[in-house]
Order: structure tokens, then C-alpha cells, then sequence
């Protein structure tokens, strides 16, 4: 133990760990190859889905407000790439054009969600959002007649990929005799993007406007006396998350060149939810950890569920996709039982809950 205390107090220990986590990192899609491409996907989505889950949690986890359409966001910042950069209406703009504009876009949407429901709170707020995400979905599968805006249930396909300093995403790029696979190189794209959204987030937990999210989350009244303008705040919370949403939306599309409104269905939200809630709402690094979790142990179970079965009964008796998801709801269910706050809850809501379950003399 004195060893382990003497190395955390070393002057050089953050920067070691720093570079051996950065290596773990570059070095982590090679090694998930070696397995299969599938799971270099896998972790594009994953990644994707962090993306997702810090936007949402600075409008669940820093404001307060429940939302449950949140994959509406996601489904505006891909339709709009893909409309932008597709022969469906010829336009081809290079990404980094359309990145921005769905953050914006996706933005808009936020602030037309948040104004009518500023007066809203708990499960009200919920239903509003629910609805909305659907709404935009219903929206998607319909838009094709008059005027064929998004091309109905058939979705938008052959949408461009993300090329870079001349090196398109989406085709295996040869370095003399070594191949670099586009999930790979979309891997280091999602990764740059996600540790520029952390830094961001981790500004915005400290600033004065993240400071304001947490004084409304806990006593709205109290943060309203205080000289808190809580109407603008909860926009910029709404606007906020948003963005994050429409630019993961963006990639998603480039990344599969093809979107539907299937893609963007009432359980992708819940997902996301859970996500915030299992990782910690308000704990940056928590909800990073619940995203993976929740992205990567699914899939894990997808590939072993079935073979166990065969192993121990000799044929598959109930299908891996429920087994799946009951494992997961069991495994939710007691996280909510035993840890309320989340795997890694943020140092005030477990202060809370302490304060809860101490016996009041």
C-alpha cells in the first residue's frame, strides 16, 4: 500500500497514466480487429452512444430535466447530413460544413422543445419530450409526399463518407504493406471528437452556467431567488444537449451510409437514459463508463448467450434476444436497488442519498 501511495504522489504519475491510457487507445482497434471487424463497429457505436449520453446528461445530470425524446437530436443531425451530403438533392457539402450545421440545426430544435415546457417538471416533462420524439420520427417516415423530403420509410442511402486531407473514410487506406480498414479510421475520428466534448463538458460543469443548471436542479424556487434567470438557462440547457446530439447524428450517418426512421425509435432514447442513470447523472466520467457498459456487455452477451445454451442443453431453448435484454433489465433493476446514484455518481447526489439514508435522531 505504501508503494501504490508512493507512486500516485509521484510528480510524473498523471502524465504515465495519461500516455498509457493513450496507448491503450491507439492500440485498441488493431487488437479488436484481430477478433473481427464487427467489434471495431461496435465500438464506433459505442463511442457514438457517449457522445449521446454527455449530451443527455447535461440535461438530466447538470439541469435536472427528464427527457425522454432525446434521440430526436440525433435524428435531426443525421437527416440533415445526409441530405447535405447525398444525390438526393445533389448536394455534396464536405463534412466539415455539415457537422456544424446539424449542431445547429439540432440546437434550434432544442430551444423549439424547451420553450414551450419551461414551466413543466417531473413527469410531465417526460410525456412533452416522449411526444416530441416521436413526433420527429412520425415526421421522418411521412415527409415524402407532397414534397419528398426525406424520403418516407425507404430512408436515405449512398450518403457520403467523411474524407479527410484526401483519405476517404469509408474505403481500407494501404500504408506500404500494412491496411488501415475505414472503421478503423472513422475510430480515431469519433475518438478526437469525444475527447473534445469531454473537455467541453468538463468546462461547462465548472463555469458559471453549469453552477446555475445545478442551483435549478436542486431548488428551482431557491435558484430563481438567488438571481438566476431559470428560463434561459433551461434553453441553454436544451439548446446544449442538443448540439451534441446533432453532431453524433451527423457521423452515425456518414458512418453508415444509410439512415431510416428505424433508426431512431423510442428504445434508442430509453437506452440513452439508462445510460445517464447506470453511469451517474452529473458525473462526467460516470456516464462515459454506463455508455460503454451499456454498449459493449449487450453485444458480449449476444455472442455468448446462445453458445452457453448449446453447451449446457445441447440446442438453443430461449432466444439470445430475450435472454439478452431480460439480463439487462435484471441488471438495472438491482444497480437501482443498491446503487441509486449510479456506478460513479457525481459527489453531491451521493452526498444526498448519504444524507437520506442517515437516521434522523
Amino acid at each position: 500500500m505504501d508503494a501504490l501511495t508512493a507512486m500516485k504522489r509521484h510528480p510524473q504519475a498523471r502524465w504515465i497514466g495519461m500516455a498509457i491510457i493513450a496507448a491503450a487507445l491507439i492500440a485498441l482497434p488493431f487488437v479488436l480487429a484481430m477478433a473481427g471487424t464487427a467489434w471495431v463497429r461496435i465500438t464506433n457505436l459505442a463511442i457514438l452512444f457517449v457522445l449521446l449520453s454527455l449530451g443527455l446528461n447535461i440535461v438530466v445530470g447538470f439541469a435536472g430535466l427528464l427527457d425522454l425524446g432525446y434521440i430526436a437530436f440525433y435524428a435531426v443531425g443525421a437527416y440533415v447530413y445526409a441530405l447535405l451530403a447525398s444525390p438526393h438533392f445533389g448536394l455534396h457539402l464536405p463534412w466539415w460544413m455539415i457537422l456544424p450545421l446539424g449542431a445547429a440545426v439540432a440546437c434550434l430544435f432544442g430551444v423549439l422543445l424547451g420553450a414551450p415546457t419551461l414551466k413543466l417538471r417531473g413527469d410531465y416533462l417526460a410525456i412533452v419530450t416522449l411526444g416530441f420524439g416521436e413526433i420527429i420520427r412520425i415526421f421522418m417516415n411521412n415527409l415524402s409526399e407532397p414534397f419528398n423530403l426525406t424520403n418516407g420509410p425507404k430512408g436515405i442511402t449512398t450518403i457520403d463518407s467523411i474524407r479527410l486531407f484526401g483519405i476517404d473514410f469509408g474505403n481500407t487506406t494501404r500504408i506500404g504493406d500494412f491496411a488501415v480498414s475505414g472503421t478503423i479510421k472513422y475510430y480515431f475520428f469519433l475518438l478526437a471528437v469525444l475527447l473534445l466534448v469531454i473537455v467541453v463538458n468538463l468546462r461547462l460543469q465548472d463555469s458559471r452556467i453549469g453552477r446555475a443548471w445545478e442551483a435549478i436542479r436542486e431548488d428551482e424556487l431557491a435558484a430563481r431567488a438567488m438571481g438566476i434567470n431559470t428560463r434561459n438557462m433551461k434553453l441553454l440547457a436544451f439548446a446544449m444537449g442538443a448540439s451534441f446530439g446533432g453532431v453524433a447524428g451527423g457521423m452515425f450517418a456518414a458512418i453508415q451510409g444509410f439512415i431510416s426512421p428505424e433508426s431512431f425509435i423510442l428504445t434508442e432514447s430509453v437506452m440513452v437514459l439508462a445510460m445517464v442513470v447506470l453511469g451517474g447523472m452529473g458525473n462526467i466520467w460516470g456516464v462515459i463508463l454506463g455508455a460503454i457498459l451499456l454498449s459493449f456487455v449487450p453485444e458480449i452477451l449476444r455472442y455468448t448467450v446462445e453458445p452457453m445454451q448449446r453447451w449446457i442443453f445441447g440446442r438453443s431453448i430461449i432466444d439470445p434476444e430475450v435472454i439478452r435484454m431480460l439480463l439487462f433489465g435484471l441488471a438495472m433493476v438491482v444497480m437501482m436497488l443498491f446503487r441509486p446514484a449510479g456506478i460513479m455518481p457525481s459527489a453531491l447526489r451521493k452526498r444526498e442519498l448519504a444524507e437520506e439514508d442517515t437516521p434522523i435522531p
